[in-house]
């Protein structure tokens, strides 16, 4: 596994779940096409597999 993840925000959280959109806040990612570099854990993971179809995910 990589010790980072590179997450951006794809797709936009306007008419999303209520749960998704508070996700995606938590991992950080506000506006659409930013960037943020998070740990590869198991949380972050779990995160990203609920909002798999809002954010394109790379490993650095």
């Amino acid at each position: 596994m990589a010790n980072m993840l590179r997450v951006e925000l794809v797709k936009s959280t306007i008419g999303a779940v209520p749960k998704h959109v508070k996700t995606v806040e938590a991992l950080g990612l506000s506006k659409m096409h930013k960037v943020k570099e998070l740990p590869d854990n198991a949380a972050v993971r779990g995160m990203l597999n609920q909002v798999r179809h809002l954010v394109k995910v790379e490993e650095i």
